[in-house]
């Protein structure tokens, strides 16, 4: 087979595959790839595997889309379970933390007028 006939296309897809070519490494440039029968064909029996997803029906597709979108469900619904979880600990912490201040803030006003008191001259 020649190249003008592997340029034309008269190649059909079983008798093709891509080497890379020897030009590149003379020049430092990235390596291309050329077209070219291959040199031996596969054993008797032997098939080449498909991709993945060519091996299912639609309904086995339509199947795992819905499982798929289950466990992304069931996921998000466990997500959020625990946001509202820290949330309200979170709100008890701050609900917490004002009753402390609270009653730091009226014992310090307490003291202010205790103080006040014993500062500010009397006058009877």
């Amino acid at each position: 087979m020649n190249r003008t006939q592997e340029l034309s296309g008269q190649l059909s897809d079983e008798e093709t595959e891509l080497a890379p070519s020897h030009m590149a490494a003379a020049t430092g440039d990235m390596p291309t790839y050329q077209i070219r029968a291959p040199t031996a064909a596969l054993p008797q029996g032997v098939v080449m595997a498909a991709s993945p997803g060519s091996l299912h029906s639609p309904q086995q597709l339509a199947e795992e889309a819905t499982r798929k979108r289950e466990l992304r469900l069931m996921k998000n619904r466990e997500a959020a379970k625990e946001c509202r979880r820290r949330k309200k600990e979170y709100v008890k912490c701050l609900e917490s933390r004002v009753a402390v201040l609270e009653v730091q803030n009226k014992k310090l006003i307490e003291e202010l007028e205790t103080l006040k008191d014993i500062c500010s001259p009397k006058t009877d």
